[in-house]
């Protein structure tokens, strides 16, 4: 592809990021607040976050597949479709004052969300190997603007039908996914090609089992894992230490933000200082994040522990999704992308379902501690595997 079609690409997708992930926050913001406002077990608050990250992980292998037959900007197109359909019937479930019909509405949206997830892919697809890092980084750098719009967003539509509250967010959240669907016809990312398709491909044991492909899903899977377990929990936390809506909505869009905004310079410092720093760096500032989060409950440790948390995670899983295309040929993108997104939003339904459990049965720091033997297992593994290379370059 030319240099233009691929900046075009990456700009597109964006843009189209921005929009999910704006969808994303405001879910993630009212998701807990409206599932323990309309469920009977109140241990069951956080499901309508869960389910939105459950349907994420049920398609993320049939999206993949499904872009592979018929192209990235028809997958993409289809995945927004159907996230329409499933804030279409949450926003009648929250009318309806029906906490299971408004689970299956956000599991819907979650399937919108496993075609979003491979919008980083598509720009590297598009871009030569030395572009790479910076198409994915800079595509979730799109979630920057996400950091302020959802956000805010949910602030201002909470209120809109003043007899149902947060009826208006999730009508928000059907717009932004139609202005989605449009923009995504822009894409143009080439379709594999006949012989790409016939192309001799390993079997996925074989390329799972590959150390690079390991460490690569590994921090997807704590970074992603970890981001989930803390932030899930954040608004019921802060709600049962008496702040109110808007000060946990701020919290949300500062992490955001964290988790987006170093997406402009990840690449670069990727380039730099090599994948293997930048993800142990990703370890050390949810460490700190920990250290935030333990030590107290005024706003300045929630606020500055989920602005570390999303930094953490940017490094995490900007430098997984970047190790990750080392791990496999052209021909076999389609199923290796779908083995590594299928692990990670695995780890995040099962994190962030046992985030409102672990509130509701014991407290905010317990949630917090449960973090840290991850951090050990992803930080050992990725130094294991930096000391290896660095010992095979020094043998040739």
């Amino acid at each position: 592809m030319t240099d233009f079609q691929t900046k075009k690409n990456v700009g597109v997708l964006a843009v189209g990021q921005a929009l999910f992930t704006s969808s994303t926050a405001m879910l993630i913001a009212v998701g807990g607040l409206v599932g323990y406002s309309l469920a009977d077990d109140k241990s069951l608050a956080t499901l309508p976050v869960t389910t939105v990250v459950a349907g994420t992980a049920v398609m993320t292998i049939p999206a993949s597949l499904i872009m592979g037959r018929i192209g990235r900007r028809a997958g993409f197109m289809l995945g927004a479709a159907i996230g329409v359909g499933g804030a279409a019937i949450a926003s009648l479930a929250v009318y309806m004052a029906n906490f299971w019909l408004l689970c299956l509405g956000t599991l819907i949206v979650g399937m919108y969300n496993a075609f979003a997830q491979y919008y980083r892919f598509a720009a590297a697809d598009s871009s030569d190997d030395a572009f790479k890092s910076k198409a994915i980084s800079l595509v979730l750098a799109g979630g920057v603007v996400a950091g302020f719009i959802g956000p805010e967003l949910a602030k201002w539509s909470r209120t809109t039908f003043e007899l149902i509250p947060f009826l208006g967010t999730y009508m928000s959240v059907a717009g932004l996914t139609v202005l989605a669907f449009i923009l995504l016809s822009f894409v143009n990312v080439p379709n594999q090609h006949a012989d790409e398709k016939r192309a001799a491909k390993r079997p996925l044991n074989a390329i799972m089992g590959q150390s690079v492909f390991v460490v690569a899903a590994m921090n997807g899977v704590v970074g992603f894992g970890i981001m989930s377990l803390i932030m899930t929990a954040t608004p019921l936390a802060m709600q049962e230490c008496n702040f109110d809506f808007d000060d946990s909505a701020t919290v949300i869009q500062w992490h955001v933000v964290g988790m987006f905004g170093p997406s402009f310079i990840t690449g670069s410092l990727i380039n730099r200082f090599g994948v293997l720093n930048i993800m142990l760096a990703g370890v050390l500032l949810m460490v700190g994040c920990l250290a935030m989060t333990l030590t107290g409950i005024d706003f300045v440790n929630f606020w500055l522990g989920l602005v570390l948390l999303g930094v953490g995670w940017n490094f995490m899983f900007v430098g997984g999704s970047t190790l990750l295309t080392q791990a496999h040929t052209s021909p076999e993108r389609f199923k290796t992308q779908a083995a590594n997104d299928f692990l990670i939003f695995g780890a995040v339904a099962t994190a962030s379902l046992s985030s409102g459990q672990l509130l509701h049965w014991f407290d905010w720091q317990t949630v917090n501690l449960g973090a840290i033997p991850f951090l050990i297992l992803a930080g050992g593994t990725t130094l294991w595997y930096a000391l290896r290379q660095r010992r095979a370059a020094a043998t040739v």
